[in-house]
């Protein structure tokens, strides 16, 4: 391309960005201002006097801490189960030849097109049954038992590993637990990091699951807390943006820190049919 087309592009790619960006600007903005301002200027971007102390009282107007603290034990667990039986399942759907793999894939396949709502009593029921209604573990158990599009998104990235790196390793004496563990996990660190960065970020924004499972305020996690918060404080908007803030930022952080990973985790995979 030339430098014409370049500049186009490069030009295109800031509008949209600065499109998409604009409501997480007025966001952060209207968190750094005094009530009086966002009244008379919503929607400036730069704040005539940068109100810190709103964060401060956001954080002192409900139990954030004990929010936070409960919402990183349910994201931390998530992806752990996410990580561990995900991977398991696509490496035998990946690497291992049985009868009927195939089929057993395609039904699989098929789950991601039920909604959250037709599983959601069976899984109420169930979950109560064995007694974790009310705690975080009602949160975390599920994911041990697997994701439809975490083990097709796994699957397709051990299909790109050459068969012969197993074959070697085979030949060496590893077993499939061997191979599996000590030869396609440290290969597929990318694949495994998106793969937790997607379930992070869904337990982290996860309002329906704390809402059917958890009745007990001490219990919430932040995305649930943050609702309670605005029907609390509905008429202070400074201090709901400020909340919404704290809320959106470590999501911001952790994608900027984990980004090159994620990118060359989706990059990389579905190259393989």
């Amino acid at each position: 391309m030339n430098r014409l087309q370049k500049s186009t592009i490069y030009c295109l790619l800031i509008f949209f960005v600065a499109i998409y960006s604009m409501p997480l600007l007025v966001m952060v903005s209207g968190s750094l201002k005094s009530p009086s301002e966002i009244q008379a200027n919503p929607n400036g971007l730069i704040p005539q006097s940068w109100q810190w102390q709103n964060y401060v009282a956001a954080i002192g107007a409900m139990p954030f801490w004990q929010y936070l603290s409960n919402t990183l034990v349910i994201c931390v667990g998530a992806v752990a189960g996410t990580v561990i039986s995900c991977s398991m399942a696509a490496y035998a759907f990946a690497k291992l030849k049985w009868w009927g793999r195939d089929r057993l894939f395609a039904v699989l396949i098929g789950t991601m097109l039920l909604p959250w709502h037709v599983t959601m009593i069976p899984r109420f029921l169930l979950l109560r049954e064995i007694g974790l209604y009310n705690s975080l573990g009602a949160l975390i158990l599920p994911t041990f038992l697997g994701d439809a599009f975490s083990i097709f998104l796994l699957r397709q990235f051990f299909r790109t590993i050459p068969e012969d790196i197993s074959e070697a390793a085979r030949i060496d004496g590893l077993g499939e637990w061997g191979i599996y563990w000590r030869v396609i996990l440290p290969m597929s660190i990318p694949a495994l990091v998106t793969v937790g960065l997607f379930q992070f970020v869904a337990s982290w924004n996860d309002f329906s699951g704390p809402l059917l499972f958890l009745s007990n305020k001490d219990k919430f996690p932040l995305a649930y807390g943050l609702e309670q918060f605005v029907s609390s404080y509905a008429d202070q908007t400074h201090l709901l943006l400020a909340a919404a803030t704290l809320f959106t930022l470590p999501i911001v952080v952790l994608f900027f820190f984990a980004q090159k990973t994620f990118l060359k985790g989706i990059a990389t995979t579905g190259l393989k049919d």
